[in-house]
C-alpha cells in the first residue's frame, strides 16, 4: 500500500458526527447510482476497511484502488460537492439541440430541398 493510500484513509477515517450523517442520507437517497456508490466507499473506509479491500470487494463492482483514492481526496479537499462529476466530463453528444433552435445544420445532416 502506498503512502498516499494510508494518509487518504487515516483522514477519511475521522469524519465529523455530520459529516457521517449527511454522508449516509447521501448514500440512501441520492438518485445518482456513482453518488451513492462513492458516499458508501467514503462511510466503509471511515468504519476501518483499507481503501484497497474496498476497492476490490467492498462495492457493487470491482473499482481501481485509485478511483477511490481519487475520491478520497476529492471528499477530504470539496466535501460532498468534490462527489459529483464535474462539468466537461464524458463524452460530447454529437446533436446539439441548440444548433438546431438557432437554424444551424448538425454533423452529417443533408439539407432538403426547396419547394
Amino acid at each position: 500500500m502506498s503512502r498516499s493510500t494510508l494518509s487518504l484513509s487515516a483522514t477519511a477515517r475521522s469524519l465529523s458526527a455530520t459529516a457521517r450523517t449527511a454522508l449516509e442520507r447521501l448514500c440512501h437517497t441520492a438518485t445518482q447510482p456513482y453518488l451513492r456508490e462513492r458516499a458508501a466507499a467514503i462511510l466503509t473506509v471511515a468504519a476501518g476497511q483499507s481503501a484497497t479491500r474496498v476497492a476490490r470487494a467492498g462495492l457493487l463492482q470491482p473499482r481501481k484502488v485509485e478511483t477511490v483514492c481519487r475520491g478520497l481526496a476529492r471528499y477530504r479537499a470539496e466535501g460532498v460537492a468534490g462527489l459529483t462529476i464535474r462539468p466537461g466530463r464524458g463524452r460530447k453528444p454529437a446533436f446539439s439541440p441548440s444548433a438546431a433552435r438557432r437554424g444551424g445544420r448538425t454533423r452529417g445532416a443533408a439539407r432538403r430541398p426547396g419547394p
